[in-house]
């Protein structure tokens, strides 16, 4: 599909090369001369342009550093005080592989930028099985990108503010990786991009009873 068709339909909803040039300034991308083709046909984007972004991801940032969550934590830092956008004051990930080593393709994505209603309260395993075959859960480096790039892009309107949203990551423990919540709604929790696991069940976790009569 060609970029100028896609933007039209998509709106505010698009971040393609123009877009991240436009925002270079405080988001430094490194977008490669080839573009990559749209792979998605107009009457998709039609109908979900309104509840999903389309956007251009990248593997590096303009001076060539690989573009890792470590790296945006370490560009945008994590104390809301000195500056924000920023990431959640928290350092449990930075030796974990989704964080300091995946990166994305230059290519397009797309990713929704709500939380279904349906799927609240809902384990990750059973949210993960009721999917279509051609939907699944995104990587965290896309949720961070986006939420970034989307923000400077829109006069700072932040998606997930108060929602959690499953990552396909998992860390070393095989546990699932959420992300999101910049805005702790009940203000306890300073402002940041998230980065959370959700502890799996193992054979090492049990239960023990006491016995009082």
């Amino acid at each position: 599909m060609d970029i100028t068709i896609a933007k039209k339909v998509m709106g505010k909803n698009f971040i393609g090369p123009d877009e991240l040039l436009k925002i270079s300034d405080d988001f430094p991308i490194k977008i490669m001369k080839r573009i990559p083709t749209i792979n998605f046909d107009v009457q998709r984007l039609e109908k979900i342009k309104n509840d999903y972004v389309l956007i251009l991801g990248s593997a590096k940032f303009a001076n060539g550093q690989d573009l890792t969550i470590n790296k945006m934590r370490s560009k945008f830092g994590f104390n809301p005080a000195k500056k924000e956008p920023c990431f959640y004051n928290q350092d449990w990930y930075l030796k974990e592989k989704f964080a300091s080593k995946t990166s994305l393709k230059f290519q397009w994505y797309l990713i929704r930028k709500k939380v279904v209603l349906e799927t609240r309260g809902q384990d990750p395993k059973i949210v993960s099985q009721k999917l279509n075959t051609n939907k699944i859960f995104p990587t965290a480096i896309l949720t961070a990108y986006t939420f970034f790039a989307y923000y400077f892009l829109n006069n700072k309107q932040m998606l997930w503010k108060h929602d959690f949203v499953w990552c396909s990551d998992c860390d070393k423990n095989g546990d699932r990786i959420y992300t999101g919540r910049y805005q702790d709604p009940k203000k306890i929790n300073k402002n940041g991009f998230n980065i959370h696991r959700h502890l799996s069940i193992r054979p090492c976790y049990g239960a023990v009873v006491q016995i009082i009569k």
